[in-house]
């Protein structure tokens, strides 16, 4: 029995390399002999690149940059070939750091302006888990364009200066070639602005005051109005807090699916040609899944003739009825009620348990 193990990873808790790992474990101890195909996935947000890495076998490398409190830092990539590829996660940084109108994303545009130097043709980019609301300014001013109020001083390429901006200047700006390839690993297809837009949608979680979001969200749409003005009727291009948005104004970039780019890249429909059984999961199933998330994506691109088995942190009360999606059934790992801390520590081990017991039931068909 052949098993393809393809979950996302579950946030803030298990890679989903490590999620993948926890699964076979479960399930080499309850069925002899059986074979699982590793096949980690993302579909844009966190942990994306560290699936493709690990399909792709890319090299680790790292280059200095602005960080994203405007001090040089190094940031991470993977290539192979002239294929590159990056994660624009600023999830780490801590909670009472975050002021999504302060973080730059400059470092962004500084690195792609690197790997182009480097010989790179195709460049990845997944913009999910970003902690910046900028509408992506700081893209544009690692490509060398420079921003300054109504009386002609100079302001830092940060969401804040979207609420002065007055005038730009493109005298030092650096020219993508057109042979350079740039694709953004996307889920979801917010526009830029308005009601669905990254300030609305995201800002909250990022620590942005709701207070905020209608000047916010204005001077946004301002901005574009006067430098792409068809950047605002792009769906996707909230994604990121409007890093997406940027990187298709001023770096010619496009937004792609981003789990069916991953799946792509990483050969799934041959891997899963020969399967009996597809595993996918993320840290928690629900109607927002059905909008370009990892294991949906998997279940699509799986053969009808294939069983697909979801098991997840949790599952959501506004899920439809079982099977759905070729998803014919679905597991919470949760064992017990417990503070989510313990859930989160725990969720290895979990993992394998449900796994084990899946293998077990699995058994019991074929005797």
């Amino acid at each position: 029995m052949k098993i393809v193990i393809a979950p996302d990873s579950f946030k803030e808790s298990l890679t989903a390399e490590d999620v993948a790992k926890a699964i076979k474990r479960g399930f080499e101890k309850a069925i002899p002999g059986i074979v699982c195909s590793l096949c980690p996935v993302g579909d844009g947000g966190e942990g994306t690149v560290d699936a493709i890495r690990h399909s792709l076998e890319l090299e680790e490398k790292w280059q200095e940059v602005t960080g994203p409190f405007g001090l040089k830092e190094a940031m991470r990539y993977f290539h192979k070939d002239n294929r590159a590829a990056d994660l624009v996660g600023l999830g780490k940084i801590p909670w009472e750091k975050r002021n999504p109108l302060h973080i730059q994303t400059r470092g962004i545009g500084e690195l792609i302006r690197h790997l182009i130097d480097q010989g790179m043709k195709d460049i990845y980019i997944g913009v999910g888990g970003t902690a910046s609301n900028d509408g992506g300014i700081g893209i544009a001013a690692g490509l060398g364009y420079r921003f300054y109020d109504k009386n002609g001083k100079e302001l830092p390429a940060c969401g804040q200066t979207l609420l002065e901006f007055g005038s730009v200047s493109d005298s030092e700006l650096y020219r993508i070639p057109e042979d350079v390839k740039i694709r953004i690993l996307a889920d979801v297809v917010s526009p830029l602005c308005g009601h669905q837009g990254a300030t609305y949608t995201f800002g909250k979680q990022k620590g942005l005051d709701p207070a905020l979001f209608e000047i916010v969200d204005l001077a946004m749409q301002r901005f574009y109005e006067k430098l792409s003005p068809s950047t605002l009727f792009l769906k996707g291009a909230g994604a990121g807090g409007g890093i997406a948005a940027g990187l298709c104004a001023f770096a010619k970039a496009c937004i792609v699916s981003g789990i069916d780019t991953c799946l792509d890249l990483i050969d799934f429909d041959k891997k899963v040609s020969d399967a009996d059984l597809v595993i996918v999961g993320e840290g928690r199933l629900d109607s927002q899944s059905f909008a370009g998330k990892a294991p949906i994506g998997v279940a699509k691109r799986t053969p009808n003739r294939v069983p697909v088995i979801a098991i997840c942190g949790s599952l959501a009360d506004d899920l439809p009825p079982l099977p759905f999606e070729n998803i014919q059934a679905a597991f919470s790992i949760l064992e017990k009620s417990e503070p989510l801390e313990n859930s989160l520590k725990n969720a290895s081990l979990y993992l394998e348990h449900t796994a084990t017991n899946i293998g077990h039931l699995l058994n019991m068909r074929n005797h």
